[in-house]
């Protein structure tokens, strides 16, 4: 498509004759100073050019990618398709095929237009709310029998001005619900959505350009991958600021979640994953200073949330969130406190531990390492520093140790390792192998990079597995991959991440790129990326991998293989593994902990399905109490199967008894961890089974 819309030509287009005239003259024109300049028109160009010639994929930017280009920047605007009409839409479809050639001319304006227009909506949507709220929450009439879709994402849009209404009628009325069913007094609540409503308004207002220009690249380059990110001169100094806090922080991984921030991955040894009291997938809905009033940051930018969240080491802050563990659409939230401090890369260093198993009468000693994180001291290591810290020398150190202590074989526990350091995830590779490849690198040019160990030698040949989990990634998965490809280790636990791509970071005139030019492969040939690593023996899921992973994000780039680096010529665990499995799944199909998981995940994917809810209070309470006396069940026979006191209701976090039950938690042995446990048990199977297990 060769045709580009003028200035005028577009402005008559996208005109706001789906807009109330009297709203269109006193508001609809406040936005018309949103508009792109020299520097954001080069910029865009040589974004464009650099994914033409540098980008992994190299796909063509044509029509197609144009349409693509069109359904993600709608997605980005309209995620719950609540402000646009269909006439809004079919005006912009004229433009579905147009964006390739605007990118290549260096035209902005079409995006420009149709952020302008979700601008326009979101404030006529903030007028509703805030007109409707004047009237009183008492006003509203909540013993209707009516339904709201809370998923909305491929709903048919509203077909008229009318239909848009009355889905923003019902969309309010669904935020007042929850708030009544989270226990909030009606003033309370005309309060909260007021000020919720006005700063929202507020923040409209003071949409930059640069936010347009940002989200409307962003919609180009994601085409590509989702970790390919345009990056504004404002964030690009911190260019992961769209995934993660500074470790001078609360020490999480945060993404943008429509109106919400969610938290992606706690940072091993940091101040959240320590406190106990957040977990992936929670949303945060307000922060405050230590003990001063939560601001409400719902429909805030994720880079301004990460503002309220940091702050000076030592002190405090507070968020509220609702919890991953919260049955869909449940809105119950908690407000935790975390103190601000650095991760000390002592507190990320592996550390053992004794894993005491009975086996036939016979009380058998396995050593446990727990690897937080790859990390590396590069700082001293650049330096000379003959005592640098890193994973492989605390590691070597450590299996030492446990050898001393007389332990039969050895877990490695990869679990919520997020990665790290690659070269270090190479030299643990080669601890535990002869010699060879440990990683392959293919670069966007097709040439492949073999990362590889060069010391001969084994450290250690005795019995091992690998313990992993949905968020063991990156080096992690490195790890696991070449154990697994080598034959060297049983890999045991989750499904892990699938990240296996390399970014870099491209200056450009007006901000700068980060962009895929890399993909990381096993020594097999298997590549890493969306797949993972597939354990030999699978664990209970302990969180849905379509919410957190690799594919579970838009655009993920696929699974693939390459010619394979080695081909180990003997497999001593494949004759086993079905004997290996039965007896696991013997052992824990009555397992208190491995049953709970199972039921736990399967209610929460069955209420997932679930996204039509009452508007009717009588039969939304009677939802919610029928969903928590499911889990309130579940909770209970874990607990009766291990002899614990029986729940009356589901504990909240807040709750003192949940305190003390985290304060006991942190204190228990290796042996009441379930899945250790398990993994000793299998490994002790592997033992018995194959008279040749301990000599591999």
């Amino acid at each position: 498509m060769k045709h580009i819309i003028t200035r005028s030509a577009l402005a008559l287009v996208v005109g706001l004759a789906a807009v109330p005239a009297t709203y269109a003259v006193s508001k609809a024109q406040q936005w018309d100073y949103l508009q792109p300049d020299r520097d954001q028109m080069i910029a865009s160009l040589n974004v464009v050019e650099l994914l033409k010639r540098h980008h992994y994929s190299k796909p063509p930017l044509d029509d197609a990618r144009s349409r693509k280009m069109y359904a993600g920047y709608l997605k980005m605007l309209d995620p719950m398709r609540i402000y646009f009409t269909a006439n809004d839409v079919q005006q912009f479809d004229q433009w579905a095929t147009q964006f390739d050639d605007f990118l290549k001319s260096g035209n902005l304006e079409p995006g420009y237009a149709m952020y302008n227009r979700h601008l326009t909506r979101q404030d006529q949507y903030l007028d509703y709310a805030l007109n409707q709220l004047s009237k009183g929450v008492d006003a509203i009439d909540f013993t209707v029998a009516e339904t709201f879709e809370t998923d909305r994402e491929k709903a048919p849009w509203a077909s008229d001005e009318a239909a848009l209404q009355d889905l923003w009628r019902k969309r309010l009325k669904d935020e007042v619900l929850r708030l009544k069913i989270a226990n909030k007094e009606p003033k309370a609540i005309e309060e909260l959505l007021i000020k919720r409503y006005k700063n929202q308004q507020k923040r409209l207002l003071q949409t930059r350009s640069e936010d347009v220009f940002q989200a409307y690249i962003n919609a180009f380059a994601q085409t590509y991958d989702p970790h390919t990110t345009y990056l504004s001169p404002d964030n690009a100094e911190n260019f992961d600021i769209n995934m993660s806090l500074s470790l001078e922080g609360i020490g999480a991984m945060l993404q943008g979640d429509n109106e919400h921030v969610k938290i992606v991955r706690l940072i091993p040894a940091g101040p959240a994953e320590k406190s106990k009291l957040v977990a992936p997938a929670d949303k945060i809905i307000a922060v405050g200073q230590a003990d001063k009033e939560l601001v409400d940051v719902i429909g805030w930018r994720l880079d301004e949330v990460v503002k309220l969240i940091r702050g000076p080491k030592g002190s405090q802050v507070r968020l509220e969130i609702i919890p991953a563990s919260n049955a869909p659409n449940d809105p119950t939230s908690k407000v935790v406190t975390l103190t601000r401090e650095a991760v000390k890369l002592e507190e990320q260093a592996a550390k053992k531990s004794i894993l005491n198993l009975d086996q036939d009468g016979r009380e058998v000693k396995l050593g446990v390492i727990e690897i937080p994180a790859f990390y590396l001291d590069f700082k001293a290591y650049r330096s000379g520093d003959p005592d640098y810290k890193s994973t492989t020398r605390d590691v070597k150190r450590l299996i030492t140790e446990l050898q001393e202590e007389g332990v039969e074989g050895i877990v490695i526990d990869l679990r919520n390792n997020g990665g790290g350091s690659l070269q270090e995830a190479t030299e643990l590779t080669g601890l535990f192998i002869e010699q060879g490849p440990t990683v392959l690198v293919r670069n966007s040019d097709g040439r492949i990079d073999v990362l590889t160990d060069e010391h001969q030698g084994v450290f250690y040949d005795g019995p091992l597995t690998v313990l992993v989990n949905r968020l063991s990634a990156s080096a992690s998965e490195i790890f696991a991959g070449a154990m697994q490809d080598y034959h060297r280790a049983l890999i045991i636990g989750g499904q892990t991440f699938g990240k296996g791509t390399v970014q870099t970071i491209q200056p450009l005139n007006h901000g700068e790129l980060k962009l895929t030019l890399a993909k990381f492969y096993r020594v097999s040939g298997q590549s890493t990326q969306h797949q993972g690593v597939i354990p030999d023996i699978s664990y209970p899921a302990d969180m849905d991998i379509n919410e957190i992973g690799e594919s579970a994000l838009p655009e993920a780039m696929p699974w693939d293989s390459i010619k394979p680096a080695h081909k180990p010529s003997h497999d001593p665990f494949k004759p086993f593994i079905a004997e290996l499995k039965a007896r696991h799944d013997a052992r824990t199909d009555d397992n208190p902990d491995f049953v709970f998981s199972r039921e736990r995940l399967a209610l929460n994917q069955r209420l997932m399905q679930q996204t039509e809810v009452s508007l009717n209070e009588v039969e939304r309470r009677a939802q919610y109490a029928k969903i928590e006396q499911k889990q309130l069940a579940i909770e209970n026979a874990r607990r009766a199967s291990k002899g614990e006191e029986q729940l009356k209701t589901m504990l909240k976090d807040e709750d003192e008894d949940h305190i003390a039950a985290l304060e006991e938690e942190s204190k228990l042995k290796p042996e009441d961890d379930a899945y250790l446990s398990e993994t000793g048990r299998i490994l002790l199977d592997w033992l018995s089974l194959s008279p040749m297990a301990k000599n591999d």
